[in-house]
């Protein structure tokens, strides 16, 4: 048995995502509906056939992260680029 774990996915139920939200995730953007969607159809396919007890987390990397823009006050400021 498998699991899969989303993150921040955007449904569509709130479509208007501000800036600093989008890029604080480090993949750049919040997860689509899809993203889950083709793990699932992976792990169901024979390419996945030898890969069991696991939790897959599918999160933009937000896991790593562990802190959302406007969270107690904290803002997220990225790194200037040089």
């Amino acid at each position: 048995m498998n699991c899969i774990s989303p993150g921040w996915i955007d449904t569509g139920a709130n479509p208007q995502h501000s800036a600093p939200d989008i890029r604080q995730h480090p993949a750049g953007r919040v997860g689509a509906p899809s993203d889950i969607a083709n793990m699932a159809l992976y792990l169901c396919s024979e390419a996945a056939s030898f890969i069991s007890g696991e939790n897959i987390t599918i999160d933009g990397g937000m896991s790593r992260l562990m802190v959302y823009h406007d969270d107690c006050g904290w803002i997220y400021a990225p790194p200037e680029e040089s």
